[in-house]
């Protein structure tokens, strides 16, 4: 059984950066898919980024020139760089794994961490 658990979000102003962090734990994160989703104010939970196996990645469009993620082997963790934040980028963001179909689809991940929120204002 893999869980996960999300840290690093804080409130920046506009143009600052936050690095999130998803921990794994159960499991070696080298070996399936690992997505970053995002709630945002009155919105739906929605694909930010993911990677797999070999380390490829996949980004949303609106997110693709400033957010990064990556896998932190070593430690088990899934990170999210994130440059130059926008008030848009507010919200709670979530990291899922255990994936039963599209990786950019909310449902195919079975697991979820507790979130962690990011709040971009001056």
């Amino acid at each position: 059984q893999v869980q996960l658990e999300e840290s690093g979000g804080g409130w920046v102003q506009p143009g600052d950066s936050l690095t999130l962090s998803c921990l794994v734990s159960g499991r070696s994160l080298d070996v399936f898919t690992v997505a970053w989703f995002r709630q945002r104010v009155g919105q739906e939970r929605e694909f930010v980024a993911a990677t797999w196996l070999g380390g490829a990645t996949e980004y949303q469009d609106s997110v693709k020139a400033r957010f990064t993620i990556s896998r932190d082997i070593a430690k088990n963790r899934v990170l999210l760089q994130m440059n130059n934040l926008e008030p848009a980028d507010t919200g709670v963001c979530y990291c899922g794994a255990d994936l039963r179909g599209p990786f950019r689809v909310q449902s195919s991940y079975r697991q979820w961490g507790q979130g962690t929120q990011v709040t971009v204002s001056p």
